[in-house]
Parts: structure tokens; sequence; C-alpha cells
């Protein structure tokens, strides 16, 4: 018998500053979502070349090694808050600063499919804690950022979240008229 799917959150269960991440998701099977977004975006970012990868559209922005790190950063932070809360952990979390994590993350140095790898490895990790979840673990609220979060808000802001990034990718990194060979960082 499989668990019932992790409905979507209601506002009241995350900050307001993930709604934009929820806005507009698709409806459906949250996890069978999450493991779609990994073949999604190794399909997008697989196939760039290392300069490429390395490219920032404008001056003291991320690179797209970058962003794919923050990605992954933030997929870890919020199942660690997911673990916890899930435990009935009340223990207040704090927040985390994302520039800092870029920083000191190294994503630079990275080959772009190690990169891609280890986001697919932490999303397995990620998947396989949410199958594991009963209704009431799904239910349970913790405080993170000062804000209320639920369990179940978790893994849809993840989706949301690496969704926005892809699409910034798109739109602002991967410029379809844009030739491959720039000479300003592709």
């Amino acid at each position: 018998m499989s668990a019932p799917p992790i409905q979507r959150p209601e506002p009241g269960e995350y900050s307001p500053y993930y709604q934009s991440y929820l806005a507009g998701l698709p409806a459906g099977d949250i996890l069978a979502l999450l493991d779609a977004q990994r073949g999604e975006t190794r399909a997008t970012l697989g196939v760039l070349t290392a300069r490429q990868s390395g490219f920032r559209y404008g001056a003291g922005k991320w690179s797209i090694k970058e962003v794919v790190g923050h990605v992954i950063d933030v997929e870890r932070v919020l199942v660690y808050r997911a673990l916890r809360f899930s435990r009935a952990d009340a223990t207040p979390l704090p927040g985390f600063e994302q520039d800092d994590y870029v920083a000191g993350g190294n994503f630079g140095s990275r080959a772009l499919a190690d990169l891609l790898e280890e986001l697919a490895v932490v999303r397995a990790g990620t998947l396989a804690l949410f199958r594991g979840m009963s209704p009431e673990m799904l239910a349970r609220r913790g405080t993170a950022n000062e804000a209320t979060m639920s369990v179940r808000a978790v893994p849809w802001i993840i989706l949301g979240h690496e969704r926005h990034h892809l699409d910034i990718i798109r739109d602002r990194y991967l410029v379809a008229d844009e030739p491959p060979e720039r000479g300003d960082g592709w």
C-alpha cells in the first residue's frame, strides 16, 4: 500500500517569501514531479560546455555552475528543516545567507557534470526521506528563519525554487538569439 499523496500546502504553512515559488506549480504527485524535474534540469544544463557553465549574465551575478550549487545548498537546507520538524523537534532554526554559501561553495572550480550529479544524488535523498513520512509527520510544523513552515510545504518549495532558477537560466543565460561564442563569458 502506497502512502497518500503529499497535498499542496496552504498559505500559512510557509513564509510569504516562498509564495512566488509555489505559484503556477502543476498539480500532481509532488514526489513524481520532483523526480521528473531531475531529468528536466539535466536535459537543460547537461549539454552546456565548460565555458558556457561559467557564464554570468551581468556583473556580480552567479555563474550557471554557482546557480546549480545554490539549488543544491537550498535543497539540503530545506530537507534538513523538514527532517527536524518531522521528528517533532521544536527548536527554532536559523536562516542562512545564500550569497555567503555560494561564495564559500567553490562551485566555479567544479565541472558542471559533477554538480548535476550531486544535485541528482541530493534529490534522490530528498525523495527517499519524503516517501518514508507518515501523514502525521508531514503535517508537523516548525520555525525556520523566524517563520512557520509545515513539513509538507518543503517538497513543493524545493520544486518551485529549482523551477524558478531554471526559468532564470533559460531567460537570462541561454538566450536563443545570442551566438554561443559571444566573447563575454560564453
